[in-house]
């Protein structure tokens, strides 16, 4: 989602929150501490679901590596891969875990 448009729903959710407190209850500080919890809580609600998405990949790509060990592992007859194979490979797939864990932080 584009940062213009998550700002946009962003303040049009923080106003229509401030509105409909502030016709209930009359009250500016009221009004204040409402926004700031509403605040809050989105931001904690972001959080959560950027390290769910992290974890989710995690889990994915631990996943592959597992299909991959017991694909090779059934073939009869093979040799094990070369060590620089996989440590090259291992070190690939951290760095696109590290490089999809950022561009998820990033707005």
């Amino acid at each position: 989602m584009p940062l213009k448009i998550f700002c946009r729903v962003l303040g049009l959710v923080l106003c229509s929150n401030a509105l409909i407190v502030y016709f209930a209850s009359h009250s500016i500080r009221t009004v204040v501490v409402t926004m700031l919890a509403c605040s809050l809580l989105l931001q904690l609600a972001y959080f959560v679901s950027v390290i769910f998405l992290i974890w989710r990949s995690g889990c994915v790509s631990r996943a592959g590596q597992r299909a991959g060990h017991f694909g090779s592992c059934k073939e009869v007859g093979s040799e094990p891969p070369d060590l620089d194979e996989v440590t090259n490979e291992s070190a690939d797939l951290l760095q696109r875990d590290q490089m999809l864990a950022m561009s998820l932080l990033l707005p």
